[in-house]
């Protein structure tokens, strides 16, 4: 082996050793990654200081490590005093200092990328540092050492520079969560990071020493810097895909893994590589809501573990003191043998356990239920649960399902109880990391908190988690392993979760204690509010602003509780314009005023700062929406939606603005179409996560009927064959024939009324029968009156069609079956559609006595041909407007006069079908009382009706008397010309309603 690839081997080591403090307790014996001398003693001595840097590391002698040889190598002391100089100045000599470093012309390409690995070992060892301060603990006795190098900060005052380094992490465009400690250590991390990345790409000898784990570091120092965020920030976001995309290309499969390190990689250790590899990728995804790129992840990573899960059902029970087994959700975990033999450092001493007993004096319920012996051969744990033996790897891989679970499933009880199986499967093993357990404990406690017979289980188990973290068993290298592959919460959030829960349960004044350590004044203003003393959080908050006068968050905290836009204001000076929350704020207070326009510039201005606000960019469209700016408000919905797949208001407001674009796009009929097509879908997709709003119900039911009626609109059936339908298009008049096409329109027409029908049924529920689209029930019995009317013969040879048409475009073979079976089908759909808007109507006129809605039940008594109730109804709605007021509205008496005549008309269709004159004598009485009260077209039409009342008397004399077979035919032919009329009237077609009377008339001439 040459020198080069022994330095190249030797380099690969120590990545692995670096990584492998993320993935596996530290070796027992340092000294087991040393080198034979001989080998060692020909390489560059810059080796032994790495190994003496990775050894402090492993031990988790983080500032020992940064107080090394080999870090005062890399970072030379500066030359002047710190207290004269700014940190901006500090930070900048630092990254010459480490250019200079690694670009030294005396040394070679090995020497070279044993240097920037150096660097980067620095850099990490900042990153643990800050990751034991803030997340994984022991955090009792800490070292007051804010700054990474101990000659940086002996005889320094630090304020200058915490708050410096606050102000760097919250220029991502959110503020911090909390109240952190040692923010210098992430910001320094971050920045020698991206330096050697940056010093990397532009050297040559990256072709022969590839240093491809630099690309998972900065990755990891990123996602910390998003977890310590109280908001998503979008540049973060893009910074976090680059170096995911980078880091799954180096170590995303088995193969990439296995041929970059070779032999150096102990047995299984390639599948835990990758796993967490994809597992990280996965919290990415999970942390800003993407989830099918996240449920990708956590699909491979349960690949690469060799884990099938699956959810199964077995009797067990639940609770001490149940008797009767009930079905219990158990996760099955099946593993291949050869993942299950490459765990690497699984035990963990007894002491480093989280575990507890399976039932506390907290509560009766077990922890994980008992089953009972069902002979199916499944392994069991002395509390009677289904479990395997997982690696390490495995279990993250299970309580990773956990936050696909909480991103895919609708927020309540159930969701919960989904992620049991999961939970309890870890609860059940025997040895689990520190960091495993902790993340299982939390997703419990979330569960549990919201169950009443477990709360107080929940808030103990808070209670020891967050000492668990002040704690110095187990031990700082025990802590960090899988740090990054569950999304565990920093120590701040981990205690306002804590505060959360107690206020649950009432604890206020203990909580108000956790959120004032924690600088959390929004949840310290809203405690106390709960306690009616909101004075006094006015009091601290100036109190800690006359301490740090440049703090935005505080300056925006004092503006929420005394709504003063002169607090944001503030605010965005002393962070020089960088403060989104402050710009989010006065945009709010802009649009409450009724300043629309300048509420919209404010919102643009705060998203361009932080665009991954969902609430803003919905903000942002009601803002222009008011400002009559519809292009930017459909921008700003649309932009909310694919932040918030569930924002069902948002959907709502993209249907409405699709729905209002129709009257622009009139000219262009594929507009028209294209629009209420994309309403229609984004009004479904609104009801899927707002389906308790009637107001959504409504708008759904009026663009489901739109979109049949556009169906309807181009494609109108006017002659049918056996197996096909002549199409006219009524702009163009060209015909076409068509395959199925047109009952495949007309069932696709069927379907949207019946969704129609149904929104309407949803709407009246939850309004208690008080809303009602009495315009949209009027339109959908129109088309329920033309489809039922309309009856059309078949087609039985040539003649038969209108002359416009030419035989050659008819198909020739003719399917009897297949026509009745569509009649058939309409008539069944027809049937469903009445019955349907029945109910509707029925349960409208019990609650409500309008006369339009009595006239619209009145014309579905006549489609279902039930005469007399129909003469019910509108002598209901007759009687409806009846009153004082009858004779001073016109249009109130013109509806009036519209209804007698309706009512008359079906005395008249009663008398005939009876044979009785009483009918129309009370139709005769009622028209003569009326006939006197106006002088309209309705009187007129009123007179015709009184007209045609005496001459149907007459006639229906005649026809009883004489019996004349020729009164009979004429009978006849006046039925059909009427038809034939009605028929032209149906379908409104000027231009052949005269072929449709002439060809109609001769075959009852032919008769």
């Amino acid at each position: 082996m040459n020198m080069a690839k022994r330095e190249i081997e030797i380099l690969r080591g120590h990545e692995l050793r670096l990584l492998r403090c993320t993935l596996c307790q530290p070796p027992s014996d340092p000294s087991s990654h040393l080198q034979p001398s001989g080998f060692a003693a020909s390489l560059p001595p810059l080796h032994a200081l790495i190994s003496d840097f990775l050894t402090s590391v492993e031990s988790g002698n983080y500032l020992g490590a940064l107080s090394s040889d080999a870090a005062r190598l890399v970072l030379a002391s500066p030359d002047s005093d710190l207290s004269s100089l700014s940190p901006d100045r500090v930070y900048s000599d630092l990254l010459d200092r480490v250019e200079s470093f690694i670009n030294e012309p005396s040394i070679d390409d090995a020497e070279k990328a044993c240097r920037i690995f150096l660097v980067v070992c620095v850099a990490v060892a900042a990153l643990f540092w800050f990751i034991q301060c803030n997340l994984t603990g022991p955090v009792n006795r800490l070292p007051k050492r804010p700054l990474p190098m101990k000659v940086w900060w002996e005889g320094s005052e630090m304020v200058e520079w915490e708050n410096w380094a606050r102000n760097q992490l919250m220029a991502a465009g959110s503020d911090l969560l909390g109240k952190f400690c040692y923010l210098q250590y992430i910001v320094f991390a971050k920045m020698l990071l991206l330096k050697t990345s940056d010093l990397l790409f532009e050297a040559s000898f990256m072709s022969t020493f590839k240093i491809r784990s630099i690309s998972w570091w900065l990755f990891r120092a990123l996602l910390i810097h998003q977890q310590i965020l109280d908001e998503r920030s979008s540049s973060l976001f893009e910074l976090l895909q680059v170096f995911k995309g980078e880091t799954l290309g180096h170590f995303g499969s088995l193969e990439k893994v296995t041929s970059y390190w070779g032999a150096q990689l102990q047995d299984g250790e390639a599948s835990t590589i990758v796993s967490m590899v994809h597992l990280e990728a996965g919290v990415l995804e999970y942390i800003y809501g993407r989830l099918d790129p996240c449920r990708r992840d956590l699909e491979s990573a349960e690949m690469a573990a060799g884990l099938q899960l699956s959810v199964t059902g077995i009797l067990g029970l639940r609770t001490v003191h149940q008797v009767e087994p009930k079905a219990q959700m158990i996760l099955v975990a099946n593993t291949s043998s050869k993942s299950v033999s490459g765990d690497i450092n699984t035990s963990i001493a007894p002491d480093t356990q989280l575990t507890g007993p399976n039932v506390s004096e907290a509560s009766d319920i077990y922890m994980t239920p008992k089953l009972v012996e069902n002979g199916n051969g499944f392994g069991k744990n002395e509390c009677g649960c289904v479990v395997s033996t997982l690696t390490t790897a495995q279990q993250a891989v299970v309580l990773a399902q956990c936050l696909l679970i909480e991103k895919s499933s609708p927020h309540g009880e159930m969701q919960g109880w989904d992620m049991a199986p999961y939970i309890e499967a870890i609860d059940s093993q025997k040895s689990s990391y520190f960091i495993l357990k902790c993340f299982c404990n939390i997703l419990r406690i979330r569960w549990e908190s919201t169950r009443s017979r477990t709360k107080q289980r929940a808030l103990e188990m808070m209670y020891n988690l967050v000492e668990s973290i002040h704690k110095p068993s187990p031990g700082v290298p025990l802590r960090l392993p899988f740090c990054f592959s569950v999304y565990i919460p920093t120590i701040p959030a981990l205690r306002k979760q804590y505060g959360d829960i107690l206020v649950s349960c009432g604890l206020i004044g203990e909580a108000l204690k956790i959120f004032e350590d924690l600088e959390l004044w929004d949840n310290l203003i809203y405690c106390y509010s709960k306690l009616e003393k909101k004075a006094a959080a006015v009091e601290l908050i100036k109190e800690q602003l006359s301490r740090r006068p440049n703090d935005p968050k505080l300056w925006c905290s004092l503006g929420d509780i005394t709504h003063s836009d002169a607090c944001y204001e503030k605010a965005l000076e002393v962070s020089n314009d960088r403060s989104a929350r402050a710009k989010r704020c006065l945009a709010y207070n802009a649009y409450g005023r009724g300043e629309y326009e300048k509420s919209k510039i404010l919102w643009e201005s705060a998203l361009a700062l932080n665009s991954l606000y969902s609430n803003g960019w919905f903000a942002l469209g009601a803002a222009a929406l008011k400002a009559r700016d519809v292009e930017k408000a459909l921008d700003g919905f649309t932009r909310a939606v694919q932040l918030d797949p569930e924002n069902g208001e948002a959907w709502n407001n993209i249907a409405c603005l699709d729905e209002s674009q129709i009257g622009v796009c009139v000219q262009h009929r594929h507009m028209i179409k294209r629009k209420s097509k994309e309403s229609f879908i984004a009004f479904k997709e609104a009801l899927k996560y707002k389906r308790d709003s009637w107001q959504m119900w409504e708008n759904y039911s009026q663009v489901s009927f739109d979109v049949g009626n556009i169906g309807q609109g181009f494609h109108v059936v006017i002659w049918g064959s056996a197996e096909s339908h002549f199409l006219v298009d009524l702009d163009l008049g060209l015909g076409c024939w068509d395959l199925g096409f047109a009952w495949r329109v007309e069932r696709k027409m069927f379907g949207e009324r019946t969704k129609s029908l149904e929104a309407i049924k949803m709407v009246l529920n939850m309004t208690n029968n008080k809303r009602i689209d009495v315009e949209l029930l009027e339109k959908i019995m129109q088309y329920l009156e033309e489809r039922t009317s309309a009856r059309l013969p078949a087609i039985t040879n040539d003649d038969d069609l209108p002359s416009q048409t030419s035989s050659d475009s008819i198909p020739c073979s003719v399917n009897p079956s297949a026509n009745a079976e569509k009649n058939a089908g309409r008539l069944r759909e027809n049937e469903h559609l009445l019955e349907f808007l029945g109910k509707i109507l029925q349960q409208i006129v019990r609650s409500e006595s309008r006369p339009e809605l009595w006239g619209l039940y009145a014309r579905w008594h006549r489609i279902k041909g039930d005469l007399t109730m129909c003469c019910e109804a509108l002598l209901k709605q007759v009687r409806s407007y009846q009153g004082s007021n009858l004779w001073k509205d016109e249009d109130r008496f013109k509806s009036f006069a519209q209804a007698s005549l309706d009512l008359c008309e079906v005395y008249m269709d009663i008398s005939s079908s009876t044979n009785s004159r009483r009918e129309l004598h009370t139709a005769e009485m009622h028209l003569k009382n009326t006939l006197k009260q106006a002088n309209t077209e309705e009187f007129r039409k009123l007179e015709a009706c009184l007209d045609e009342d005496v001459r149907l008397g007459v006639l229906m004399f005649c026809v009883l008397v004489l019996e004349n077979k020729g009164a009979m035919a004429l009978g006849t032919q006046m039925a059909d010309k009427t038809t034939a009329i009605q028929l032209c009237k149906l379908y409104k077609w000027p231009n052949f309603s005269f072929l449709f009377a002439w060809a109609l008339s001769l075959r009852c001439e032919s008769r």
